[in-house]
């Protein structure tokens, strides 16, 4: 089998040789499959169409998956058949799935074996902690780097006498019935679906210095438990939520009624959404014209002291099964993408922080964040560098089939707010079914140590 595939290709590359330019031949060829879509996809093909611009010996193909789930998805049927990509994108939730695999070659090793010299260190710290071993090795490239923020709109806000977005929860739930006493009937836009729990349950024990999961949220070991629902403060928060749900504060955003949270915030209809700052761009091509907002920094809850959010995106993964001159193109585009000139770049078109110091000291030098429409995705870096050093607090989560754990802290939440289920029950649930799934991958991987 391998020796007729290695044969295909060698006619169509003499196919190529005899019809075309000796130079389309000789270039070096590598798919990168990555899961974001909409206006984020389009700029990563940006990215990949500079880089394959920039140089004449390699090219990287580069394929949306539609999103994060069917891009690990796909990767590891793609992997099982042997047609895996040389490089696929990975989201925060996978990394342990991908991570305790053996399927890939550690970025660290995979650059220092194609010549390049990586200061690992430029990474900032609240990134490359959620991605490195325990020995602070890193085996991916973190790539779309993100943190959740609240956006408002400033024209709204002043109809209420405010000219600042709240800083707790109990201001915002004032803030909310302000704007809906003002006519606005969508003052809060939300989802609860698995792909958006991440703000109103994750990010929130973020910020609030709380634990999802014993075993601080799973680093010390693969047999951490979920505890996000034994929280007073998360459940008093889910409380508040679905209080302000049923008395119209809250509206549910999505596809399946006609309109996502972004962009009903963007349109006007919402006047404030928690959302990544990778969608700060978006917001600010689509916004309607006239329209003054901003963001913020994630509401503590009661006297919570705050703490560090957590990195949200993904990293980029290099596949084993491929060959020394694919190795050299992923290496070359890991070094294109790291530069701080792309940094930039990549910031100005996507609204996602730099992932290293360097990229950051370089926009700042370029009065990147002093003006609009950038102003204000410096908070992202402020949230994520907010504890206090020393702090015990987790700094990010690593557990198993996160993906589907959040399924099920999703559904939990759907029953709370669609079907009215009791909040401390429907999160014991979840929390129950999430366990479950972490037991699973746990005897999967049992006698397994984490790196």
């Amino acid at each position: 089998m391998q020796a007729k595939l290695l044969g295909a290709v060698g006619a169509l590359l003499a196919t190529a040789f005899l019809s075309g330019p000796a130079a389309a031949a000789d270039k070096t060829k590598i798919d990168f499959w990555f899961g974001n879509s909409g206006d984020i996809a389009k700029r990563v093909q940006e990215q990949c169409d500079r880089f394959n611009q920039s140089q004449a010996d390699y090219e990287v193909v580069c394929t949306s998956q539609g999103s994060y789930d069917a891009s690990l998805q796909n990767t590891i049927a793609a992997f099982r058949a042997g047609k895996q990509p040389t490089i696929a994108q990975v989201s925060d939730a996978g990394t342990l799935d991908i991570m305790l695999s053996g399927a890939y070659y550690p970025a660290n090793k995979l650059m220092t074996d194609m010549g390049y010299t990586v200061d690992w260190k430029d990474y900032f710290s609240g990134i490359s902690g959620y991605y490195a071993t325990s020995k602070g090795e890193m085996y991916s490239f973190p790539f779309n780097s993100s943190t959740a923020l609240l956006y408002w709109n400033k024209d709204a806000f002043a109809k209420i006498g405010k000219d600042h977005a709240p800083a707790t929860w109990k201001e915002a739930g004032e803030d909310l019935k302000a704007l809906k006493d003002a006519g606005y009937a969508c003052p809060l836009g939300f989802d609860i679906s698995n792909n958006e729990v991440w703000q109103y349950i994750e990010q929130f024990e973020a910020v609030n210095g709380e634990a999802i999961a014993t075993k601080k949220n799973g680093f010390e070991g693969l047999d951490a438990e979920l505890v996000f629902n034994k929280n007073p403060l998360l459940v008093s928060y889910i409380k508040d939520l679905k209080s302000w749900y049923d008395d119209k504060l809250v509206v549910i955003k999505n596809k399946a009624v006609g309109q996502t949270f972004v962009e009903a915030f963007a349109a006007g209809d919402c006047q404030v959404i928690l959302t990544s700052v990778g969608d700060h761009g978006n917001v600010g091509r689509t916004a309607k014209q006239g329209m003054n907002w901003d963001v913020a920094m994630l509401p503590t809850y009661g006297d919570a002291t705050r703490h560090s959010s957590y990195v949200g995106g993904a990293s980029l993964w290099v596949l084993q099964g491929h060959s020394d001159a694919e190795y050299k193109a992923a290496a070359a585009f890991f070094n294109f993408i790291a530069k701080p000139e792309e940094a930039l770049t990549w910031s100005t078109v996507t609204g996602y922080i730099p992932v290293r110091n360097s990229g950051f000291e370089y926009l700042n030098k370029q009065g990147f964040y002093g003006k609009a429409p950038y102003a204000g995705r410096e908070l992202a870096i402020q949230s994520l560098t907010a504890s206090p050093a020393g702090d015990a607090a987790p700094q990010g989560i690593r557990l198993g089939g996160l993906l589907q754990v959040r399924t099920e802290i999703a559904n939990g939440l759907q029953a709370i707010f669609v079907n009215n289920a009791d909040v401390q029950a429907s999160l014991d649930s979840a929390a129950e079914r999430g366990n479950t799934l972490l037991r699973r991958f746990q005897q999967t991987y049992k006698n397994v140590q984490l790196p």
